[in-house]
């Protein structure tokens, strides 16, 4: 008998951040390039900073409702303390990210790339990251009312201490994304290839699989 083969977990590069210089929020406006900053406190909402790049950049404590970051280009950052009932970041790209403590409502991920992104302590509303790339990308203690992956490529992805209510993977390209542990209601089952689920899991989707394979269930 073949051995089952293991679930790879995700590979997320630690983020130590030192020597950073105190900036004003007012500083961050569209198209704008920083490294080396730290901006703690703040009103962002409303703002639109389409086009920013940040590098071994720290945003902390900030209020960040409707901001716009379309396109935005970040590596080797953390967000801290972010309060943003609605954030809008289509296209952007992440790498080396760390989002922690945060609570975000309604966030636009729609065709973003990540990698190496962990969040940690947030409590997310709807997360849209239909048509993303994502690869090592890691929840832990996070709470997530909506996770929208439809027609997304993942490979690495993980949750540890954490809740997702929903889950849709509809189209999606998944390979070794550890869905286990989850209390979820999960739509597009065809996309479910690649996951890794327990045994509890499987029989609460069984009836959704059994149709999309075509499979009559006769009592």
């Amino acid at each position: 008998m073949a051995k089952p083969t293991r679930t790879s977990a995700p590979r997320i590069d630690v983020i130590r951040l030192s020597d950073l210089d105190d900036a004003d929020a007012a500083s961050l406006v569209a198209g704008s390039d920083h490294e080396g900053v730290r901006v703690a406190g703040g009103d962002l909402s409303g703002l639109d900073l389409t086009g920013i790049r940040l590098r071994e950049t720290e945003i902390a404590g900030v209020s960040a409702h409707d901001l716009h970051l379309r396109g935005a280009d970040i590596a080797e950052s953390v967000f801290d303390r972010w309060d943003a009932p609605v954030l809008r970041s289509p296209r952007a790209s992440l790498r080396d990210v760390v989002v922690s403590n945060s609570r975000i409502g309604s966030v636009e991920f729609s065709e973003n790339t990540w990698q190496s992104v962990h969040l940690v302590g947030c409590k997310l509303g709807f997360v849209n990251l239909r048509g993303s790339s994502l690869r090592d990308v890691q929840f832990t203690d996070c709470t997530i009312e909506e996770l929208d992956l439809g027609g997304a490529r993942v490979e690495r992805m993980a949750f540890a201490a954490s809740d997702v209510r929903s889950l849709d993977v509809t189209g999606a390209r998944l390979a070794d994304v550890d869905l286990r542990g989850l209390d979820l209601d999960v739509s597009g089952v065809e996309g479910l290839r690649g996951a890794t689920m327990d045994e509890l899991q499987v029989a609460l989707i069984a009836t959704r699989l059994a149709e999309h394979l075509g499979i009559r269930i006769v009592g």
